[in-house]
């Protein structure tokens, strides 16, 4: 039946990228770009990586002068981000008394800002409401989640779902935040399949080792963890609503690759490994079921 559910799933992702599937899309919110809580003006260029990097979940910003005239305060021991301009500043002309005596040249300046998080006392009249969404957990996911051997620690909060081996933590979107329940639990298995890659579990090499964005190690990492979060949605009961994002999101990486679709049977062969490992099952992942035909190896 383990296998079954397994094949099921790969059989039905296979069938969606042949007919082909809707765009991949983030399955939370929170994705508006960086603006100022003041002026509501987004703000333009790199500041939007700056700024997006300091990976908060609100989008808004205030300098600290701002921060004081609404009455609020930054909390202690929060570091400010910078913003930068261009600034245009008037220099002398070396040209003749007729001509125009001078000329506009940039400079790039910067200022500091802070996220809304960051301070305390914030007026929730400032702040835009949004939809609040009551999140109801799946019993059969969260047993899933729960039962997982040497779980890493999942930290909820930002605006980024992601795993990092170095701390070995996941870290979510609050529940709230997404879509569906389906959606949170399809995220929160793929970064726990990525998880699994970690030298004290299944050691996988694109987890175990430095990859790039974008690289064909990285992309077939992301194959595995997709795969993986479609097996687990799958056992769970859930997959109906889920499957399309799931294929989708694959179809992407395999571009990446290449379009190459026997990248699925390898991805499914580790995937299927890393879902038992989650479930903490006793058998051997490789007994029956999905295998890496011998030929697939060379």
């Amino acid at each position: 039946m383990r296998n079954d559910v397994y094949q099921i799933v790969t059989d039905r992702i296979m069938a969606l990228l042949e007919s082909g599937t809707i765009p991949w899309r983030k399955p939370w919110r929170g994705g508006e770009p960086p603006q100022n809580l003041v002026s509501r003006k987004p703000y333009r260029g790199i500041n939007i990586f700056l700024l997006n990097a300091a990976r908060f979940g609100s989008p808004y910003w205030l300098s600290f002068r701002q921060v004081q005239g609404i009455g609020a305060m930054v909390r202690k021991g929060e570091r400010a981000f910078p913003v930068v301009f261009w600034k245009l500043f008037d220099v002398e002309s070396a040209g003749k008394k007729d001509e125009a005596p001078q000329k506009r040249a940039p400079l790039l300046r910067y200022y500091k800002v802070f996220n809304v998080e960051q301070c305390d006392k914030v007026n929730p009249s400032l702040l835009p409401k949004s939809e609040t969404i009551e999140f109801e957990p799946i019993e059969r996911c969260d047993q899933v989640v729960a039962g997982m051997p040497k779980r890493p620690k999942i930290v909820h909060g930002g605006a980024r779902a992601v795993y990092c081996p170095v701390k070995d933590t996941v870290t979510m979107p609050n529940t709230v935040s997404f879509d569906s329940p389906e959606f949170y639990y399809s995220t929160l298995f793929h970064e726990l399949t990525h998880a699994t890659g970690h030298a004290s579990r299944l050691s996988r090499t694109g987890i175990t080792e430095p990859i790039h964005f974008g690289s064909d190690p990285y992309s077939r990492e992301e194959l595995v963890a997709e795969m993986g979060a479609a097996f687990l949605c799958g056992h769970c009961g859930i997959e109906n609503r889920t499957i399309e994002e799931s294929a989708a999101y694959i179809r992407g990486w395999l571009e990446r690759l290449r379009d190459d679709r026997k990248l699925i049977v390898h991805a499914a062969t580790q995937a299927q490994k890393a879902c038992d490992f989650i479930r903490n099952l006793q058998e051997q992942a490789d007994e029956g079921g999905l295998h890496e035909p011998a030929h697939a190896k060379n």
